[in-house]
């Protein structure tokens, strides 16, 4: 027998896809978790994830068994809202989890708007390093790229490419780049940042039609100087210190103001689009409807395409 609690571990592990990004969701520890993974496996006789040094990862029934928990844990949240929520009005609660810096220069004016047009909802906005680790009961999460987790249903709000960039004083020190292995020579600056491998990028040519037969080319650079703060990292590149890749929402306005430059601009990274993240397809609430729409409108022309200079 599944009961909630097994689904609300379920739920967690979807999210966050490692024992103890789960355990601090649920409020546990890591080992009270494992236990309890442990045991519902036993119950129904089916090995539901693999335990891996990097993580967790879910087996085609755990998969089945995270689909069916979400949606029917939704259903149970949900109640007192269907009960109450009358057709075409907008109340209760919306609980948005969002990147710490997009969060602060994006989401949280969208969600000022929100509450002066409707008073009567209520808005938590979560920031933090990792939105999904802290996905669990959100209604929205705002993605910096898609999503990896399956659970998860990605809308698409906004464009947003990758750049390289570096201080004008830097990029003078760099000369001519003709291919993305030139960069290996120079220092980078890493920002961490959801437990990816940020050191190794991918590389396209922008026009293929001016380099015949170019492929994808992926380069692993390293520098001496890291960070989980992507101002920080801007700051450094700024003063000099190296090369940093950065989103396009968040270089923009430094390039238009001349504090950085792209690096190598013949060649492109791939795009992380700006995705808000439902946990269904289903059910999905006025709520979570009148974010949406005032999200697409708000990023119809995205404000970090409106810099010069870019």
């Amino acid at each position: 027998m599944i009961e909630l609690d097994d689904m609300r571990l379920f739920r967690a592990l979807g999210g966050s896809r490692s024992l103890a990004a789960a355990a601090r969701v649920l409020n546990l520890t890591p080992p009270a978790v494992s236990v309890r993974l442990q045991r519902l496996e036993e119950r129904l006789g089916l090995q539901l994830a693999v335990r891996e040094a990097r993580g967790v990862t879910l087996t085609d029934e755990g998969v089945h068994l995270l689909e069916e928990s979400i949606e029917i844990l939704e259903r149970i949240e949900s109640i007192a809202t269907r009960v109450t929520e009358q057709s075409g009005s907008v109340s209760g609660h919306l609980r948005i989890v969002a990147p710490f810096g997009f969060g602060r220069a994006h989401v949280a004016p969208l969600v000022r708007e929100i509450h002066l047009a409707h008073p009567g909802l209520g808005v938590s906005l979560v920031l933090a390093e990792s939105p999904l680790s802290a996905a669990s009961g959100a209604d929205v999460v705002l993605s910096i790229g898609a999503a990896k987790s399956s659970s998860w249903i990605g809308h698409f709000l906004a464009p947003n490419e990758r750049f390289l960039c570096a201080s004008p004083k830097f990029a003078k020190r760099l000369g001519r780049l003709d291919h993305p292995t030139d960069l290996q020579r120079y220092e980078y600056l890493t920002l961490r940042e959801n437990d990816e491998d940020v050191t190794r990028l991918r590389f396209m040519p922008v026009d293929d039609t001016h380099q015949p037969g170019a492929k994808r080319i992926t380069v692993r650079l390293s520098g001496a100087l890291s960070s989980n703060d992507g101002t920080v990292i801007s700051d450094w590149a700024a003063d000099g210190l190296g090369i940093i890749e950065r989103s396009e929402w968040s270089a923009a306005g430094l390039i238009a103001a001349g504090k950085l430059v792209r690096v190598l601009p013949d060649w492109r990274l791939e795009p992380a689009p700006i995705m808000a993240l439902l946990p269904s397809r289903h059910a999905v609430t006025n709520r979570q409807k009148l974010f949406l729409e005032a999200a697409k409108h708000a990023f119809e022309s995205p404000p970090w395409r409106r810099a010069k200079g870019v």
